[in-house]
């Protein structure tokens, strides 16, 4: 990803988080808005391209 925007990812459990540099391997993510959620802060999205990681 050298020369691109990088994703800074703490969620163990996505299948896309490098756990040792808490980065998203995805060159893009799609995010979206939280349905009913206007708080103005950041849980009025939620990344999209989440998969869960099978043990």
């Amino acid at each position: 990803m050298e020369g691109k925007q990088k994703i800074h990812c703490t969620v163990g459990t996505c299948v896309y988080n490098n756990q040792e540099q808490n980065m998203c391997v995805l060159e893009a993510i799609q995010v979206t808005p939280v349905q009913n959620t206007q708080t103005k802060m950041p849980d009025e999205s939620m990344c999209a391209s989440y998969e869960y990681e099978k043990e």
